[in-house]
């Protein structure tokens, strides 16, 4: 499955809140307040419309409860504490009833900008705000319902969707400058300005055959990224047949990699749990 990890998830107390450090909340709002900077511009009007729900605290980690208090009320999600790394088949149970894996460790100062696990400040900041959104949501929920019924292997396949929409999706409307609504983008500094503004970085129309047969690594700065019009087509692939689309993208096989073997590792954090099997 994924590689070990060095850091140990936290316990939330019966009322669900968990006791952090000074240093610990002295990360998070040196994360908070950089990235803020960053996606005013970046980010979809969805990303930051949640955000503004959210409302999340600057000068400390938030707790659990807070977060829920907020996806209850706009789309009925969850926050749900996991440790660092879980099995394929945890994390697509979690979706499925419509609750969002998030490890309660933070990254040590000394791995500010690069983190191999995913982190809360990637879960909370990075991804959170976008499941305020009823189409993602919905998608998200779907998403995991595919998941848990698939077979290993084609959750192989249907792991390259959720990496390049969750993880690292963009949205362009006709005539606007793209924007990012995945959350492993939104969480780093990195990629958030390489993502739009890099020429290195490759953006392509959404094509959804196209993506479940794009291989991917979880350590570089991604050479490519799909992008949509709207994130209601997100909500449209929750009408169709997907599987049928994964058994396809497998009997026509994977595309030529988008990226050279000896690749460096990228300066940004590891995104989510879809990313822990080092899948490609």
């Amino acid at each position: 499955m994924g590689k070990g990890t060095s850091y140990e998830a936290k316990t939330p107390d019966a009322a669900g809140r968990i006791a952090y450090s000074a240093q610990e909340n002295a990360t998070w709002a040196a994360l908070h307040a950089r990235q803020s900077d960053a996606v005013a511009a970046a980010a979809c009007p969805e990303y930051l419309h949640g955000l503004t729900l959210l409302d999340l605290p600057a000068e400390r980690i938030p707790q659990i409860p807070e977060i829920n208090r907020v996806l209850q009320r706009e789309t009925g999600w969850a926050v749900e504490p996991v440790p660092a790394l879980i099995p394929f088949g945890r994390f697509f149970e979690l979706l499925a009833s419509r609750r969002f894996p998030a490890a309660t460790f933070i990254r040590r100062p000394e791995e500010m900008d690069y983190l191999q696990e995913p982190d809360i400040f990637h879960e909370i900041y990075g991804h959170t705000p976008m499941l305020t959104h009823p189409a993602f949501a919905a998608f998200t929920e779907h998403y995991g319902k595919l998941g848990l019924a698939a077979g290993d292997k084609e959750r192989i396949t249907l792991a390259r969707l959720y990496w390049f929409t969750v993880e690292f999706g963009l949205v362009q409307a006709p005539g606007e400058a793209p924007k990012i609504y995945g959350g492993g983008i939104l969480s780093s500094i990195g990629e958030t300005q390489y993502a739009l503004h890099d020429p290195r970085a490759e953006r392509r129309p959404f094509d959804l055959l196209e993506a479940l047969r794009t291989p991917y690594r979880i350590d570089i700065l991604q050479p490519r990224y799909f992008v949509l019009e709207t994130l209601e087509q997100l909500y449209a692939l929750t009408q169709m047949d997907l599987m049928a689309q994964v058994r396809e993208a497998r009997a026509q096989g994977l595309l030529p990699k988008p990226y050279a073997e000896d690749a460096a590792p990228g300066s940004r954090p590891q995104a989510g749990h879809m990313g822990q099997a080092d899948v490609h």
